[in-house]
C-alpha cells in the first residue's frame, strides 16, 4: 500500500511516516513547510526512515500529485484553536475548503481509502457526561468548525467506490521530532522542566482527554488495514476513557515526574472549552486497536527527553515549536504573505 500522508513534517506526521514505513507500507510525503525550522532531536527512527516529500500547499494540491497512491492520511492543516482564531477566514480556506477539495481529488484518483485527522475539540462546550461520537458538536472555535465542516462534506462522499473515516483526536501530547509546545502537556513539562513551577493561569478545572501520538500514530495505521467495512464513514473518538483530565490533574501528574517542580493555580478562565469523551467505540470496532500509553507515561519520556537532549530555556521558547508563533515569525519577515503563501 502507498500512502499519501499530508503534513508529513509536522508534530504527527514527523512520528507517523516512520511509523507506517516500519510496518511495510510505503509513504509519499506533502507538506507546505511552515515548521521546517524545529527539529527538537535525533534517533534512529527519525533518521533512518524518510519518506519521498511533495513541498506543496495544500491549496495547491492536483491529482497528479495524488496518482499512484493507495489511500490518504490527511493532517495538512493549521492546527489547534490560537492559530485558527488568528485569521478565521484564512484558516476555513485551507482546513475546510482545501480539505474538502483534496478527498474531492482523491475520488477522482480511485483512491478508496481516505483518513481524516479530526479533533475532539469539536465537542467544545461538552457537559460533564461522556460524550460519544453520537453526542451533539458545539465548536467554540474557528478550528473546530472547519472539523466539524470537513467530516460533513467529506462523510457525504463516502459511497461504493469512496470509504473516508474520521478520527476525532484527543489532545495529543508525547515526544516528536518536529515537537509543539502549545499543546497542554507538553507545555507543562517543558514549564516543569525549565522553571520548576508549573504557574497555571487558571483554575485547572476544565477537562480535557488525552492521547499518546503513537496512539494516533497506531489508530491511522488500523484505520489503512482495517476490512473496509470496519471503517466505511465512520467517526471514531481517538483515546481511552483513562485519559479524561482536568488540567490540574494533568500539572499535578507532571509536577510528580518532574522532582522539585511546584504547581499554582490561578483564578476560573474566560475560556469555556471543557469535555470528556469516550472513547469505548474504537477499542470496540477498530480490529486490533489499543492505546498504550498514559499521560504518565508521557510525563516521564518527556523529562527522560529533556534530560537527555539537555533541553535549556531558548529551546523551549523557540519559535517553531509553538505554532501561531512560528507563522506571525514567517509573516513579520515577508517569507509569507497574508494568506500564508510563501512569498
Amino acid at each position: 500500500m502507498r500512502v499519501l500522508v499530508t503534513g508529513v513534517h509536522g508534530y504527527i506526521g514527523a512520528v507517523l511516516a516512520p511509523y507506517l514505513m516500519t510496518r511495510n507500507l510505503e509513504v509519499r510525503g506533502l507538506d507546505t513547510g511552515y515548521y521546517r525550522d524545529g527539529w527538537l532531536y535525533s534517533d534512529d527512527r527519525t533518521l533512518g526512515v524518510t519518506p519521498f516529500t511533495i513541498n506543496k500547499d495544500l491549496r495547491r494540491v492536483t491529482i497528479e500529485d495524488l496518482q499512484g497512491c493507495d489511500a490518504v492520511v490527511h493532517l495538512a492543516e493549521l492546527s489547534n484553536d490560537p492559530l485558527g482564531q488568528n485569521n478565521p477566514e484564512v484558516t476555513h480556506k485551507i482546513n475546510h475548503q482545501a480539505s474538502v477539495n483534496l478527498a474531492e481529488l482523491a475520488r477522482k484518483a480511485r483512491i478508496r481509502r481516505f483518513v481524516y485527522t479530526s479533533s475532539c475539540s469539536v465537542y467544545g462546550a461538552g457537559t460533564g457526561d461522556f460524550l460519544d461520537e453520537t453526542a451533539r458538536t458545539n465548536p467554540q472555535t474557528a478550528y473546530a468548525e472547519c472539523k466539524t465542516l470537513v467530516e460533513r462534506d467529506v462523510g457525504a462522499m463516502a459511497g461504493p467506490d469512496f470509504s473516508p473515516v474520521f478520527l476525532r483526536n484527543a489532545t495529543a501530547f508525547g515526544p516528536s521530532p518536529r515537537m509543539r509546545f502549545d499543546i497542554v502537556l507538553n507545555d507543562l513539562c517543558a514549564l516543569a522542566w525549565t522553571t520548576r513551577h508549573i504557574k497555571m493561569v487558571s483554575d485547572g478545572s476544565p477537562w480535557r482527554p488525552l492521547v499518546h501520538v503513537q496512539d494516533i500514530c497506531e489508530a491511522i495505521y488500523r484505520c489503512l488495514i482495517a476490512p473496509e467495512e470496519a471503517i466505511h464513514g465512520k467517526i471514531f473518538n481517538v483515546g481511552q476513557d483513562s485519559e479524561n483530565y482536568r488540567v490540574r490533574e494533568i500539572a499535578q501528574i507532571i509536577a510528580e515526574e518532574f522532582p522539585g517542580c511546584e504547581v499554582s493555580v490561578g483564578p476560573p478562565s474566560a475560556d469555556n472549552r471543557s469535555y470528556r469523551v469516550s472513547f469505548a467505540r474504537i477499542h470496540r470496532e477498530l480490529p486490533e486497536f489499543r492505546c498504550s500509553f498514559t499521560a504518565r507515561d508521557g510525563a516521564r519520556q518527556l523529562r527522560e527527553l529533556f534530560q537527555r537532549i539537555d533541553m535549556s530555556t531558548e529551546t523551549y521558547q523557540f519559535r517553531a515549536f509553538t505554532r501561531l508563533k512560528q507563522l506571525k515569525y514567517l509573516q513579520s519577515t515577508k517569507q509569507l504573505d497574508s494568506d500564508f503563501f510563501w512569498t
